[in-house]
């Protein structure tokens, strides 16, 4: 289903009323942008949206040949795979074992900043500017750059992230197919805690992209597809990919995710869904 014909997306402007500072925010489709709100070119820290433009990355990495997914990353047994696909066992924010490989779903920031170190090994490249060259570049993130670890330290714009959104819709980057394989679950069945929304069963991830699947309670709306992909910050970002409807969702704010944000995403998610179904 392609919604490009739609006029406007009037229930965008709920962004207004949020409690945050500073918030912008886009619907795409792979033709255009159909609605903004709020300042596309203002400067947002990610968070762990970051991790989707590792990924992205990452998997570029992977088509070059400089990388494959199954070599050896991490801790023993561990592969580039399990590293994007947080089954590695490593700890949230150190790079210890917490758990053997491929047993557990334990969301690990360290595991990317071990990726990029492998990709940046591989490539003899510092990571921050061979995302530089290979993303954000050929898409336009002119304001977009990794300033921090890879697992939690970019910053870009409303605008930027539309393109790279885009980009996920319609990929011209990565071939199709490597992005249809990103996006499908890795190591099904595995249970982990998504940040902020407890335990899942399971926690379902592809390469760097968490799949909404049945999750309750979620940051996506109730009526986005289970193939719904995507991610959040602790900044209070996220972006999400629905491709059975073929739209994108990117919100940026200024205020740290928190108990506000939990009814107001799912909310806005649903009312976008709602009115682009009704169009």
């Amino acid at each position: 289903m392609r919604v490009d014909k739609v006029e406007a997306v009037q229930s965008l402007e709920k962004i207004e009323t949020w409690p945050v500072p500073n918030a912008a925010a886009a619907v795409v489709t792979p033709g255009r942008v159909l609605a903004e709100s709020g300042p596309a070119d203002q400067v947002f820290k990610l968070a762990s949206v970051t991790k989707l433009l590792v990924a992205f990355g990452a998997l570029l990495a992977v088509e070059e040949g400089a990388i494959g997914l199954d070599d050896p990353a991490g801790p023993d047994g561990a592969t580039v795979r399990h590293l994007l696909a947080h089954s590695a066992g490593l700890a949230f924010g150190e790079k210890r074992t917490q758990a053997k490989v491929e047993t557990k779903r334990i969301y690990s920031s360290s595991g990317y900043e071990v990726l990029a170190e492998h990709i940046e090994s591989a490539t003899g490249i510092a990571f921050p500017e061979y995302l530089e060259q290979g993303v954000f570049e050929p898409l336009r993130m002119s304001r977009t750059a990794l300033e921090g670890p890879a697992g939690h330290g970019a910053v870009s714009t409303l605008s930027d992230l539309s393109s790279f959104a885009r980009e996920l819709l319609h990929p011209q980057l990565l071939a199709p197919e490597t992005l249809r394989d990103a996006t499908r679950v890795q190591f099904p069945g595995l249970d982990g805690v998504v940040p902020g929304f407890g335990m899942q069963r399971p926690s379902d991830w592809g390469l760097g992209f968490e799949i909404r699947g049945h999750k309750a309670p979620h940051w996506t709306g109730l009526t986005n597809s289970p193939e719904t992909y995507g991610h959040f910050g602790q900044s209070g970002t996220f972006l999400w990919v629905d491709p059975v409807v073929e739209v994108a969702l990117v919100v940026l704010t200024d205020r740290d995710f928190g108990e506000w944000a939990k009814p107001l995403w799912p909310e806005l998610s649903d009312a976008i869904l709602s009115e682009i179904s009704d169009s």
